[in-house]
């Protein structure tokens, strides 16, 4: 046995065996050896029990390290830093009110804090670790004529822990509602008198993505009230001249000072509103549309000066071509008259 265990821990340092293994082994050789000086009867199982213990102690001490190595791992993963958010924007129409922002998250979210200027910031439950590029605060700002800012603050995924104590974040530009959102196309219809003097426009307020207290849709007028003004484009449908006229109302009448009787007008409508800047006053323009005209003759819509013009114009170019035809036959006698005196006659 004692022959065997020398021979076993020889083999194991010549093949490369752990050095654990081999410390084991000599430390079953120095108990063999007490055993045998002292007489007693030498354990056949003394090598592979110390093997064994030294086997779970490996074991043990590699999950020790495996699991220290994964928490490192994860733990610096979500505190690393993440990337800001880029381009963030206001896009409002009508007073539907979206914050939109780049680039789409990949193994991170996003949350969208907002605030009235110098309050209390606050979160909408729909923002909060989401993986959009976009956050409808439209029943969030509820204050119209308020100022309001919002940061959108890239964040672990949802479940997901981290250590830092300040996320990045990106500021949007201040915002107000009431004067900033973009008012959009309006529809209109259009009406012409029995005596064809006068053209009525009759506007409809566009809706907006408000709510009164009622849960009814609230229209544009509901919320500027008299500030709200229509701008009105217009001209004959058969000339590129151009009129304008402002109107406090929404139903629109153009007598003779502005139309001509029986004249088929175009028109484009968009809402004006004075009190704002110059670049947010207008709303989005309107479909073109057309009113009806009289069915008149062709004398009637262009007029007997331009039908004469026309006429004369067309006697000009016959005359032109057949003068041109005659000269050019005229040369083409001369040239053949011209070649045959020149031909000496054959003599008999």
């Amino acid at each position: 046995m004692l022959s065997l265990l020398v021979t076993s821990i020889f083999w194991t340092t010549e093949k490369g065996i752990h050095a654990g293994e081999v410390i084991v082994r000599l430390r079953c050789l120095r108990i063999l050896i007490k055993r045998t000086v002292h007489g007693s009867v030498p354990s056949d199982n003394c090598f592979y029990t110390d093997l064994l213990e030294y086997k779970m102690m490996r074991m043990e001490r590699i999950f020790i390290f495996f699991t220290t190595f994964t928490t490192l791992f994860f733990t610096n993963g979500v505190s690393g830093d993440y990337p800001k958010a880029q381009n963030v924007s206001w896009l409002s129409i009508n007073f539907k009110t979206l914050l939109l922002w780049d680039p789409e998250p990949t193994n991170y979210s996003y949350t969208i804090e907002f605030s009235v200027i110098g309050q209390n910031r606050k979160k909408n439950q729909h923002c909060i670790r989401t993986m959009e590029t976009e956050c409808d605060l439209s029943n969030s700002l509820m204050d119209l004529k308020a100022i309001y800012s919002a940061d959108v603050l890239s964040k672990p995924l949802l479940g997901v822990n981290s250590d830092l104590i300040e996320f990045p974040h990106t500021r949007s530009e201040r915002f107000t509602p009431y004067n900033d959102t973009l008012i959009g196309r309006p529809e209109f219809k259009i009406e012409v008198s029995k005596d064809k003097r006068k053209i009525t426009l009759y506007v409809e307020d566009p809706l907006t993505a408000l709510f009164n207290e009622q849960n009814q849709q609230r229209t544009i007028r509901d919320v500027f009230a008299d500030e709200l003004q229509y701008k009105v484009t217009f001209g004959k449908a058969t000339s590129t001249g151009k009129k304008t006229k402002i109107s406090a109302s929404s139903e629109i009448e153009l007598d003779r000072r502005d139309v001509d009787p029986g004249v088929s007008y175009c028109f484009n409508v968009q809402a004006y509103i004075p009190s704002r800047s110059t670049d947010k006053q207008l709303g989005k323009l309107s479909q073109r549309q057309c009113s009806p005209g009289d069915d008149k003759s062709v004398f009637e819509e262009y007029g007997i000066g331009v039908i004469a013009t026309f006429i004369l114009l067309i006697i000009m170019i016959v005359v032109a071509a057949i003068v041109v035809t005659v000269v050019c036959c005229k040369r083409r006698k001369n040239a053949n008259r011209s070649g045959k005196e020149g031909v000496p006659l054959r003599s008999v």
